[in-house]
Formats: C-alpha cells, sequence, structure tokens
C-alpha cells in the first residue's frame, strides 16, 4: 500500500469502489484496488475544484466600477498573458489567452500546493507534467489546422517541396519532442525543488527551511512561466499567417 496524503485517504475510503469497478471496465488493474487513487490525482482534483470555486467567485462579483482585490490580481495575470501573447503570436492572439491563462493557474497552484503541509506538489510526479504537455501539444495543433485547415500540413514539408521526404520526419520528431521536454523540464524542476526543501526541513527544521520554500516558490512561478512562454510559442509556429 503506497503512502497516503490525508486527502487521498478521503477519496478512496469514498470513491475506491466506484474507480476500481471503472478501471476494470476499461480493462485496467489498479494495483492497489483498496486505493486506486494516488496522492497526484487527489491534488489534481483539489487544484481543479479550488479553482472552479475561484472562477466562480470571481466570475459573479465582476464589477467595471469597483473591482475587488482577487479581480485585480486576475486582471494582472490575464494582461500579462496577453501582453507576450501579441508580441509573440500577434494582433489576433486574443482567442488563445483563455486557454494559456487557465493552464497557467493551474500548473502555477499545482506547483505551489506542495508548500502547504500535508500536500505534495503532483507536477513532481511524471504523469501529471505529461498531461499539461499532451494538452499544449493538443491544442496547438488544432489551432494550426483551424487556422489553416489542411493547408498546415504544408509546414511539415518544409520551404521545398524537394526536401519534403527529409523534412518531414524531421519535423515530426521535433514536435513529440517538445512535448519531451515540456515533461521533462516541468517534472525535474519540481520533483528537485520537493526534494531539497523536504531534505533542508528533516535536517534543520527551523529557520533554514524557509528559504528553500522561498526558493521552491521562486522555481513554481519560473517554471509557470517558461511552460506558458513555450506554449505560446509553439501556438505562433502553427498559426503564423505564412502556414
Amino acid at each position: 500500500m503506497p503512502e497516503q496524503l490525508w486527502f487521498t485517504k478521503i477519496l478512496n475510503h469514498l470513491f475506491a469502489g466506484p474507480v476500481t469497478t471503472l478501471l476494470h471496465g476499461l480493462s485496467l488493474t489498479p494495483k492497489y484496488p483498496d486505493a486506486p487513487i494516488p496522492n497526484s490525482l487527489a491534488m489534481e482534483l483539489l487544484v481543479f475544484v479550488f479553482l472552479l470555486i475561484l472562477f466562480l467567485l470571481v466570475r459573479s462579483r465582476l464589477s467595471v466600477e469597483n473591482p475587488g482585490g482577487t479581480q485585480h490580481v486576475f486582471e494582472v495575470v490575464e494582461g500579462l498573458i496577453q501582453n507576450q501573447s501579441n508580441e509573440i503570436i500577434g494582433h489576433h492572439s486574443e482567442a488563445y489567452t483563455p486557454f494559456l491563462a487557465t493552464l497557467a493557474f493551474f500548473i502555477l497552484l499545482c506547483n505551489l500546493i506542495g508548500v502547504i503541509p500535508g500536500f505534495e506538489s503532483p507536477t513532481a510526479v511524471p504523469i501529471v507534467p505529461l498531461g499539461c504537455a499532451l494538452c499544449a501539444f493538443v491544442y496547438y495543433q488544432y489551432q494550426g489546422f483551424k487556422h489553416a485547415g489542411f493547408g498546415y500540413l504544408k509546414h511539415f514539408a518544409g520551404p521545398m517541396p524537394a526536401l519534403a521526404p527529409l523534412m518531414i520526419p524531421i519535423e515530426l520528431i521535433s514536435h513529440l519532442a517538445r512535448v519531451l521536454s515540456l515533461t521533462i523540464r516541468l517534472f525535474a524542476n519540481m520533483f528537485a525543488g520537493d526534494m531539497v526543501t523536504l531534505v533542508f526541513f528533516s535536517l534543520v527544521p527551523l529557520g533554514v527551511p524557509i528559504l528553500f520554500l522561498g526558493l521552491h516558490v521562486g522555481v513554481s512561478l519560473l517554471q509557470t512561466y517558461i511552460f506558458v512562454l513555450l506554449t505560446t510559442v509553439y501556438l505562433q509556429g502553427a498559426v503564423a499567417e505564412e502556414h
């Protein structure tokens, strides 16, 4: 039986039976039938529910004349992402801001939740960064086809038709490598941050670990920014007018 966080224990206590039945229905056999929900999934669900409630609260209190503090925070984040998109993608980038902002909030909270005692960062487990990377990959490929139709496939053939047999496999490998790059970068940094913080908390429980908590917060912000930045760059390549 794996070590479970208190929130994971609650979820497994309530939903272990239905989840195990669902997995069997999908021809999947859970390693631990009494605890099929891992800590990473429990933390993702917690972040998802928190963001959903937060978004609904902000949406219900939107005000032009008297905006609240939470609305100001969301507007600042939206403005930063929008300005970055305008610089990288161009004037038609407004449609991509909701996805990029949602991705940023989700990854940031998944990174930061590990700072709270009793929780851990789900992005320190490879499957979660991989899921985020696949979402980004599918999204920018979809936007490429939406923007240019099947003409988007010309992007994989390169500028010269004679080089298409060589360029197509190179481009395919390049795009798949983006998923691997996004996944490893986010996972490795968050895993290392969690391990460093845990080691110093076990060695020196007072004073010094606060510095590493601050470092963990800084790494969380930086990795969120890099992930969203790279996704924006990939979007630019997919929806650029020449494609």
